[in-house]
């Protein structure tokens, strides 16, 4: 069953869109406005994506296997909570390339991937989003 997402923004000529995952939305969005702090970084990960510009220390891909094909993480406060949110990278049969925020990962505690971080990873990559 095919997944629903909503969008979030776009660029102007709608080439780039970044969406959110429908059923982690709350918790996601809920994170991204707590305060100022977690507003401005999803806004300069956005503004990097949307760009079209490539900043690994903020935005990377999550290829640790087949099953994790098109996922991403977006990085938030690396070296401080080092929170994630997994996304899985789509594009459409127009060429429109899209980000969906998956799911949100807190405190990411090692420098490697663990057990956990692996089945999110892996869960993300067996998404399949209707746009």
């Amino acid at each position: 069953m095919k997944r629903k997402c909503e969008h979030i923004i776009s660029t102007r000529d709608g080439r780039r869109s970044i969406y959110v995952d429908s059923v982690n939305k709350r918790e996601i969005i809920d994170y991204l406005y707590q305060d100022e702090r977690h507003g401005k970084k999803f806004k300069y990960i956005t503004e990097i994506i949307l760009g079209g510009y490539r900043n690994t220390a903020l935005y990377d891909k999550e290829d640790i296997n087949e099953k994790s094909r098109g996922v991403t993480a977006m990085k938030f406060f690396k070296g401080q909570e080092n929170d994630r949110i997994y996304c899985k990278e789509i594009r459409t049969q127009t060429g429109t390339f899209i980000v969906v925020a998956a799911i949100l990962h807190r405190r990411k505690k090692s420098i490697g991937l663990s057990a956990k971080e692996i089945a999110l990873i892996e869960k993300v990559g067996g998404y399949q989003y209707e746009i």
